[in-house]
């Protein structure tokens, strides 16, 4: 686990709160550079140019890929194993691809309005553990939070990445029991909290057992985000207060339970 305050809180008090974020959109915006990746590794495993790239919102990396194959003519294996193959290739080849734009991000990239205090607030909140949910493959999502800071909050082993092999549901269900395994202490449903800004998103929440906070600085609109029945849908993570509030309350559970 990364150093910092979520480290300080496991030492003060037993962690019994999880909270998950989404990275792109939600907390960061380096599409620019996520996309001169894609391109270029996609030309690696593909020998073809990238001409045609799919809608990214709330996909992973690996859906991103095999889409892009599709948009682009590009055959995939024979059977699946070969798929698991060449989706292993590109991973490799988009971990590469993302490690030379290291010092792009900041310059092409930006955090979104009251992210850094947003996941530094959360982290002194009582009982809480702070990870990932995100389409990014592991090694990226590294990549772009020490960029700007956040990984020293989060606790990047129990996550969920677009490298992985399950729905992101599946994910958030696997990342809760992570947690209760690392930290001692069991998350149930209504002690983890996804914080993301897609439809999709949302639908993993409900999928994986947990409350969910929507903002409305990807692709969805708000009114998109709350039809699909976020629990809190905010606009951005600029008021600070509210989104800690926020999290307290759907995360507490009610004494006696």
């Amino acid at each position: 686990m990364s150093a910092g305050r979520s480290r300080g809180a496991c030492r003060r008090c037993a962690i019994d709160r999880l909270i998950l974020w989404n990275i792109d959109l939600t907390l960061l915006d380096v599409g620019r550079v996520s996309r001169d990746a894609y391109a270029d590794a996609f030309r690696r495993v593909t020998g073809r140019a990238l001409a045609a790239l799919p809608q990214l919102a709330g996909r992973s990396d690996s859906e991103i890929f095999f889409e892009s194959l599709y948009l682009n003519d590009v055959p995939t294996g024979e059977n699946e194993a070969a798929d698991t193959e060449l989706l292993a290739r590109y991973c490799w080849e988009l971990e590469a691809a993302f490690s030379l734009r290291q010092g792009e991000l900041l310059q092409q990239g930006r955090l979104l309005p009251g992210a850094r205090a947003a996941v530094t607030a959360a982290a002194a909140l009582p009982g809480v553990v702070q990870t990932v949910l995100t389409g990014t493959i592991k090694p990226n999502a590294g990549v772009k939070l020490r960029a700007f800071g956040l990984d020293q909050y989060l606790d990047l082993e129990i996550g969920g990445y677009g490298s992985d092999a399950y729905p992101r549901g599946s994910q958030l269900m696997m990342a809760r029991c992570l947690a209760g395994e690392k930290y001692g202490s069991p998350i149930g449903e209504d002690a983890a909290v996804y914080i993301a800004d897609t439809v999709r998103d949302v639908e993993a929440a409900e999928i994986g057992g947990a409350r969910c906070i929507a903002v409305a600085t990807g692709r969805s609109t708000v009114a998109e985000l709350r039809d699909a029945g976020a629990d809190l849908v905010l606009t951005d993570l600029s008021d600070t207060h509210q989104v800690i509030t926020s999290i307290d309350k759907l995360t507490r559970v009610p004494a006696g339970r």
